[in-house]
């Protein structure tokens, strides 16, 4: 039983910048929903397509981290070269959501580490 494609699964013909820069960025649209299951069987099937998934999770954390370091090294560039603290404050700001996404991915990655049991 094939799975039903995501909502967010990527359609090449009609891709703009912006769907592209959310992919990249985000992964939500690379996992089957398990609530949206109707039996067991499907559950199964979703449960499955997510593990299979969870290899690219890794990417999604480099990802993060080098953006992560990039609001880190701004931050720190814009507080002692340029004098900007409210300009530091928000790259600041901006690593600490990443840290935040950083952890949801790791989480994640972790959860799925282990195949559902036959």
């Amino acid at each position: 039983m094939p799975l039903i494609p995501h909502r967010f699964a990527p359609d090449p013909a009609n891709e703009t910048f912006l769907s592209l820069l959310y992919r990249f960025f985000f992964f939500d649209w690379l996992f089957a929903d398990i609530d949206q299951s109707k039996s067991l069987i499907e559950r199964h099937a979703a449960w499955s397509h997510n593990f299979e998934m969870r290899k690219y999770l890794p990417a999604y954390l480099r990802r993060w981290g080098a953006l992560g370091f990039a609001a880190f090294f701004t931050g720190g560039l814009c507080d002692r070269v340029f004098e900007a603290q409210l300009a530091a404050s928000c790259c600041y700001t901006g690593f600490s959501v990443t840290i935040a996404v950083m952890a949801v991915i790791a989480a994640a990655w972790l959860m799925l580490a282990r195949p559902l049991a036959r």
